[in-house]
């Protein structure tokens, strides 16, 4: 009998930790919180609220612990727990929070702008408020270049931040981890930084190319960088040395953009065109589509790269695609404007670079 209880108990174990072992999909939507989905399963698994007002940007730790959402609404970053699925705690960075991106326990926020502010207690968004600068006009917010805050995910509070373009929008960063490069839209260029120090390395120009860069993403390699021109229907390569090297038309405005993890293609989220165009990563040749629905800026790989997850803010669904035959496989409804989406384990995406 004691034999046959430890061999339950083994077997639930196993069972517990296939469970947890399941790939999944996180999701903003910026009507509401983070939507999980098991990716094995193709299904809703559960809803987390962020505490926090309409969530879009979003990032996970390298080991999972911790899910980051960049809080529109409220102005602030919200730290959850992924097993509990709890707000441990609310962070306080400036008008018009968008983009975040992790790397160690350190979170880069684009805002723009406003002053940081202290740290937000889960469940008490009126803190943010007291601590934020007194909001601008949008005309003269416009002018006004937007900022990457740095903030301390475990100590809870920003302890620096860079200057940047105007409406800032993607984030990457160089293979090693030393060099930090965002999209400028509102001004044409793509700045790169010392990510430690937060010093301007180089500030490069498309405007000659085209304009509004948003999505930007390093390939496998290192060697190069994808910049989507979303109002020019155009993708920049840029390479190691900061130089537009290559370019390639796209549909209508295109946003995300990804390589694969081979880096022979080059994914990119054609969002007026409700499609997911794939090239060649070489020949910069078209191989296919995947059709989505409307305004699908972000996507993400799954973490053995088989599928893709889309999501459409305007359709309110999540396109799940194969990434070998372009079909898609299944098309989930009921979300709630969803935004961005990343995968733990990590995958590449149009947000993340594991």
């Amino acid at each position: 009998m004691r034999l046959q209880n430890i061999s339950l108990c083994l077997a639930a174990a196993l069972v517990s930790l296939s469970v947890q072992a399941a790939p999944l999909a996180y999701v903003t939507n910026e009507r509401a919180g983070v939507s999980v989905i098991d990716l094995d399963q193709m299904s809703l698994v559960r809803d987390l609220e962020m505490g926090g007002q309409g969530p879009r940007g979003l990032s996970v730790t390298a080991d999972g612990q911790f899910l980051v959402s960049a809080n529109k609404g409220s102005s602030d970053i919200s730290v959850v727990d992924t097993q509990s699925g709890k707000v441990i705690r609310r962070i306080s960075v400036g008008k018009n929070v968008e983009f975040v991106r992790v790397y160690g326990d350190i979170a880069y926020v684009t805002y723009e702008p406003s002053g940081p502010g202290a740290p937000v207690e889960a469940g008490k968004p009126e803190a943010a408020k007291a601590n934020a600068k007194p909001e601008k006009d949008d005309k003269e917010d416009d002018l006004i270049p937007a900022e990457i805050a740095v903030v301390d995910i475990k100590q809870g509070k920003v302890i620096a931040s860079m200057k940047s373009g105007r409406e800032t929008e993607g984030i990457e960063f160089s293979a090693d981890g030393k060099v930090m490069l965002v999209a400028n839209e509102g001004e044409n260029t793509v700045t790169v930084y010392d990510r430690q120090s937060g010093r301007i390395l180089h500030k490069i120009d498309v405007t000659a190319q085209g304009s509004r860069p948003r999505g930007i993403k390093i390939s496998p390699d290192g060697k190069t960088y994808a910049v989507t021109l979303e109002f020019s229907d155009k993708v920049l390569l840029i390479d190691s040395n900061y130089k537009v090297v290559k370019s390639f038309a796209t549909k209508k405005s295109p946003y995300g953009v990804s390589y694969d993890a081979e880096g022979k293609r080059i994914f990119v989220a054609a969002s007026r065109s409700n499609v997911i165009q794939v090239f060649d990563a070489n020949s910069l040749a078209i191989l296919g589509e995947i059709p989505v629905g409307q305004r699908c800026w972000h996507f993400s790989f799954s973490p053995d790269y088989k599928k893709l997850i889309a999501a459409c803010g305007k359709s309110d669904t999540l396109v799940i695609a194969d990434t070998g035959t372009y079909a898609v496989l299944k098309t989930l409804s009921g979300f709630k404007g969803p935004w961005g989406v990343v995968t733990f384990p990590r995958a590449r995406g149009s947000i993340e670079t594991p």
